[in-house]
């Protein structure tokens, strides 16, 4: 018996380690020897068995930073491609400016791949391909803030070990994905609403899905909502016009999952959900963790201003204008289908009196599709060619940062080729932006109740979003179908 039982023992611990395996990936110390002198080299040796992997990677938006158009109302049959290499938002504008696209030698910094730096890229070469930007765990892998290409300032002074990061390979965890979804627009939590760096150790209260379990939380990565396949991920960014996937709370919380079952408001709760988004009730407030940016004014680059601090953050830098932040505030609500209305390079401005809407929800009152949904709104100001009455193309790396001279800066940045024309004269106008809150979903003892929407709370605007008043009071929406909702 004894015997027997050292048997199981032996088989039982060899299933674990299979099982441990399965789950964790192999130990690549094995298949993986440097030393490596840069990033490409570690992708070469990735290549002799993931060869179809970065052939994956190469079909995907995350490398070819456009899409077909699929999200913006008007252009879902489009063909052309359009995304970050060739769109413009009001954070740091556009990657594509100034002469060759010099641009791109800085934003490619989040580029999942090597060497993008100027126009030409070969978007077919395998080995530009960065595995280790998603993939490494250890070794404290680093790309360079400028160069697009791993640093190589940290491997000299010891603080990186190239061969460890790629010996360590894994599924991405939050701080990987965050390593450029955390710093979008420039900086830690300046552009997504409750997407920045304070994730990695959020509490329970801050997110419920990412907290890790020793705090109360789920312990999920991105990967678990934003579902992958062939390394396309799920997700569709206000921001952007093309998505390879939608995440929705239903992929999860449905069937035996579904919410509400156990509340004793389950009929209203459920009723509500025809057009209220889950975000809506389950995000009460945004950026709960640090603070967010909700205005930057490019139109006071250059100036003298004396900065006052809002959370620890800037408010003023010579070099980008000013700045406003904020910090567990309420959304901004608004009619969301599905559909975005997005400011393309080159759209034509009807009235620049008025805000140029960069990026905006689609849906209304009467579209049964929309539901409402929380977002950041964003402001700021940009440049705007005087003749052409379009959004200017302006190099900002290497040109506005340094000599604070917008002239030269929309002069350089119509030597692009992806550059629009300037016609010599400028003014500035204000934009405006709707980034949608998908993230730092609270407990649900956190959730909404009912008096703060309802019964006189000022936290919805009612007749903004079409109704007559409170629909409590005055009745909900009535759709085609002739059904309240």
């Amino acid at each position: 018996m004894k015997g027997m039982k050292a048997v199981m023992a032996v088989v039982t611990a060899a299933l674990v380690l299979v099982a441990f395996q399965a789950f964790a990936g192999p130990d690549h110390k094995d298949f993986v020897k440097g030393p490596f002198k840069d990033g490409q080299s570690v992708t070469k040796v990735c290549l002799e068995c993931h060869e179809q992997q970065a052939a994956d990677v190469m079909k995907t938006s995350h490398w070819t930073w456009a899409g077909t158009p699929n999200h913006v109302k008007g252009m879902e049959k489009s063909t052309k491609q359009y995304g970050k290499t060739n769109m413009i938002n009001a954070f740091c504008t556009t990657v594509f400016n100034g002469p060759d696209g010099v641009v791109r030698e800085s934003c490619h910094k989040c580029h999942a791949g090597y060497g993008w730096t100027r126009t030409k890229f070969d978007l077919t070469d395998k080995t530009r391909v960065d595995c280790l930007v998603c993939h490494a765990q250890k070794g404290n892998y680093a790309r360079a803030g400028v160069g697009a290409d791993v640093d190589q300032a940290a491997i000299k002074k010891g603080s990186m070990n190239l061969e460890e990061a790629a010996q360590s390979v894994g599924a991405p965890t939050l701080k990987n994905c965050g390593y450029c979804h955390f710093y979008g627009g420039g900086g830690d939590a300046v552009k997504v609403p409750g997407l920045d760096s304070t994730l990695e150790y959020a509490s329970k209260d801050q997110d419920v899905h990412m907290a890790s379990k020793a705090k109360g939380g789920a312990a999920l990565t991105c990967q678990a909502c934003h579902k992958t396949k062939d390394h396309k991920i799920a997700g569709a960014s206000s921001m952007m016009a093309h998505y390879e996937g939608r995440v929705n709370c239903i992929d999860c919380h449905s069937g035996a999952k579904a919410p509400h079952q156990k509340s004793k408001n389950r009929t209203i709760l459920d009723k509500h959900t025809a057009s209220v988004a889950c975000q809506t009730c389950h995000i009460p407030t945004l950026s709960r963790g640090q603070a967010t940016k909700v205005m930057w004014n490019w139109s006071d680059v250059g100036k003298k201003i004396e900065p006052e601090e809002q959370f620890d953050k800037e408010t003023f830098a010579k070099h980008k204008g000013t700045f406003k932040w904020n910090m567990n505030f309420v959304p901004t609500y608004a009619w969301y289908n599905g559909q975005i209305e997005r400011y393309m390079v080159g759209d034509k401005i009807k009235d620049p009196s008025k805000p140029v809407t960069i990026t905006k929800p689609v849906g209304s009152i009467k579209d049964k599709t929309a539901k409402i949904y929380p977002y950041k709104y964003y402001t700021g100001t940009q440049p705007m060619d005087s003749k052409f009455k379009y959004l200017s193309t302006f190099q900002q790396y290497k040109e506005l940062w340094v000599n604070f001279d917008w002239e030269k800066a929309l002069v350089n940045g119509a030597k692009s080729p992806e550059g629009l024309p300037y016609s010599g004269k400028y003014q500035f106008v204000k934009t405006e932006s709707y980034l949608s809150a998908g993230h730092e979903v609270a407990p649900k003892e956190q959730a909404l109740q009912c008096g703060e929407c309802h019964m006189g709370a000022k936290r919805m605007d009612w007749k903004a979003l079409g109704y007559k008043g409170d629909p409590m009071q005055m009745g909900g929406r009535v759709i085609k179908a002739g059904k309240k909702k």
